[in-house]
């Protein structure tokens, strides 16, 4: 019997960006040999597709929708700008931020499995669904830059959409990679101290004044890469807490482009 395995299924789709489907099929025809499903891919309409799916994919667009608590962002990956801003580009990115809304991650995912190949012969380049993320709260606020390459949803468990809107923006700007500094990974933190550690020595700080200066190192460290102990863009006599009074986030969604 053939091996069409859905880890085989998997690996030629990879390899060709080609529908699933069409991959199954191609590997009952091939026996299973991966190297023989893509020339039979090559050798039918699916040609472009398979070509074309070596190609590096470092540009795209981000597309978000919201409707009350709930909001959504899809990322749409592909290999130039140019064909990022194209409006066909636009419109599939747009169809598939609403598929995500209104069906979930894995409608949206299988939708995209049966139109990708379509997709890519007609816009001539690599194109590829990346991450979707849909988010939830009692309060929501997203924002997306004019050149569809951050997108942002902050949610809280209360207070006001506007408020949350401003951290939406605050965090576009200033890339917090946690909410909270109790969040800093203890991975991220041994990086930077052997990195500090290195720096004193080389000053020829004493020992016991190193783990004195390291334990303030830290702490601001913990307070510049979370969330809401950066100083908010928009007033920076404020740390983003401060501007958002009493409300907690409770969900934090950022995607960038590249």
């Amino acid at each position: 019997m053939p091996d069409t395995s859905a880890s085989t299924v998997a690996s030629l789709r990879s390899r060709t960006g080609v529908s699933i489907l069409q991959c199954k099929k191609a590997l009952d025809e091939a026996g299973g040999d991966e190297d023989k499903a893509i020339e039979i891919l090559r050798k039918s309409g699916e040609a472009q597709a398979v070509k074309k799916s070596a190609r590096d994919q470092k540009e795209g667009a981000l597309f978000l929708a919201q409707e009350g608590n709930k909001a959504g962002i899809v990322l749409l990956n592909c290999e130039t700008d140019f064909v990022a801003r194209n409006p066909d580009f636009q419109k599939y990115g747009e169809e598939f931020v609403g598929i995500l809304m209104k069906e979930g991650e894995e409608a949206l995912k299988a939708h995209a499995d049966s139109v990708m190949s379509d997709i890519v012969q007609k816009l001539g380049e690599n194109i590829s669904l990346g991450e979707a993320k849909i988010v939830e709260a009692p309060v929501l606020g997203s924002y997306i830059h004019n050149n569809n390459k951050i997108a942002v949803i902050v949610g809280t468990d209360n207070g006001d959409s506007e408020i949350a809107k401003d951290i939406a923006m605050h965090a576009a700007a200033m890339n917090p990679l946690y909410v909270t500094p109790e969040e800093v990974s203890v991975e991220d933190i041994e990086k930077e101290k052997a990195i500090w550690k290195e720096q004193l020595t080389a000053e020829g700080k004493p020992e016991e004044i190193m783990e004195k200066i390291m334990i303030g190192k830290e702490k601001k460290f913990r307070e510049e890469n979370a969330l809401v102990t950066q100083e908010f863009v928009k007033d920076p006599s404020k740390k983003v807490g401060d501007h958002l009074g009493d409300a907690k986030v409770v969900e934090y969604v950022r995607m960038a482009v590249g």
